[in-house]
């Protein structure tokens, strides 16, 4: 069975702890899209990891791990990653994908002088370098894993790419030029590095769908960032969609028959761009990001506050049509367990008319919440082991929300230790 996981909304919905909790049975899990700007938060009996290239399934030893053709493959921060991870005491499989395309060090330097020339304009970049790596992976001056292991073409290829990035960075930018054959020997010891992972990943996994392997495929960020369906322009340069995954691994789009949708029990977002149930009382919000997570609401890779709001069933249920969810899983429940009366957003309100569509990025930052409330259990709710157990009032949470979503929501995380999940 092929299962992918993704997320609703904005990105940090708690992917990572689901993914781990499910490679417990899974032969392989893949991360088929994006690259080190977002991190996903692990707690384990291994301690606490914010992974960013690494599979969620790193930590279970019988489990294979792929970095698969999708992802912008960052080596540095990738073998950072990997000494974390290992002295930690996991032993793990990895594959990376020789199709898999390398970022480089310029992807980096362009990302972060682009949103500094910008200035009060910027998109709120992670500074990862992930756009400028998109834009040559489309206009095909990437490179790819194989071709690190091709002298002659590796230098040509660098030679011709500088030249062009040259008079980017002198001209638009200001800044010192970049010899290629520096770059040259950067990636001749990323190609030691990573050498004995490198294989065909995408036949590895058609291999393994003939004979019944169990697959995860772990998405990155959230339906409202994904580039074609998302807030744009504020959103990332990869598509966050279970719809890509066949792409972004290398199988059929047929095989894959289960999509668990991500979504926290109230909202957060890192970066700009609208965000309708925003809370903006300044303190409100604190409050509940100081709460949020299992170290506040801050992000991953950036440690930048993230913005909190109410849940919002309108990108919610957009979210997941759009993933074609078959499930979902409501993360962070336990957080909301401080009020005593709870907002969620039911509509957004434009120019005196409620929509319960998911709106263009425009007509979203003239949009108002339209709130409905519901009242708060107002007790801790960590440590219970069952979906019964929990108070009615919270019961009657999940079951509004799923009823507005229209997917069924067959886990419920109440603490973001993997093992704080109760199953409905």
């Amino acid at each position: 069975m092929v299962k992918a996981i993704v997320g609703a909304n904005w990105g940090d919905e708690g992917k990572g702890k689901i993914t781990d909790l499910c490679a417990e049975n899974a032969d392989i899990v893949v991360r088929f899209q994006g690259g080190a700007n977002a991190g996903h938060t692990i707690i384990n009996e291994y301690g606490r990891f914010a992974l960013h290239q690494l599979p969620s399934g790193i930590f279970h030893k019988n489990t294979v791990n792929i970095i698969a053709n999708g992802c912008a493959l960052n080596i540095a921060s990738l073998t950072e990653e990997v000494k974390s991870v290992k002295e930690a005491g996991v032993d793990f499989n990895l594959l990376i994908s020789e199709r898999a395309q390398v970022l480089l060090p310029h992807h980096v330097m362009l990302d972060t002088y682009e949103e500094e020339r910008l200035g009060g304009k910027a998109f709120g970049s992670t500074k990862s370098g992930i756009a400028p790596f998109f834009a040559d992976k489309y206009a095909k001056m990437g490179l790819q894993v194989w071709e690190l292991y091709n002298d002659d073409l590796l230098k040509e290829k660098l030679q011709m790419m500088y030249e062009k990035v040259n008079i980017t960075m002198k001209h638009l930018y200001n800044k010192p030029e970049i010899d290629y054959m520096d770059v040259y020997a950067t990636l001749k010891e990323y190609a030691e590095i990573i050498k004995d992972h490198k294989a065909d990943t995408g036949a590895y996994l058609r291999k393994a769908i003939k004979e019944g392997k169990n697959i995860l495929l772990e998405g990155q960020l959230g339906t409202l960032k994904d580039t074609d369906h998302g807030i744009y322009p504020y959103v990332t340069s990869s598509s966050t969609l279970a719809g890509y995954a066949a792409v972004g691994s290398g199988i059929p789009p047929y095989a894959i028959s289960d999509i668990i949708c991500i979504t926290k029990a109230y909202s957060s977002a890192v970066g700009e761009g609208p965000f309708v149930s925003e809370i903006l009382d300044a303190e409100k919000a604190e409050d509940l990001r100081r709460r949020g997570g299992d170290k506040g609401e801050y992000g991953a890779t950036t440690g930048r506050a993230r913005r909190v709001g109410w849940f919002d069933t309108v990108a919610s249920r957009y979210g997941a049509e759009i993933q074609g969810a078959t499930q979902v899983c409501l993360t962070c429940l336990d957080v909301l367990s401080y009020l005593k009366e709870i907002p969620v957003c039911t509509g957004y309100e434009y120019e005196g008319k409620e929509y319960k569509d998911f709106l263009t990025t425009d007509k979203l930052y003239k949009s108002t919440p339209v709130l409905t409330y519901l009242k708060g259990w107002n007790c801790d709710i960590r440590g219970i082991k069952s979906y019964e157990e929990l108070p009615s009032e919270a019961k009657a949470y999940v079951e509004f929300i799923e009823k507005e979503l229209g997917v069924k929501i067959t886990m419920v995380s109440n603490g973001p230790a993997r093992d704080e999940i109760l199953y409905r």
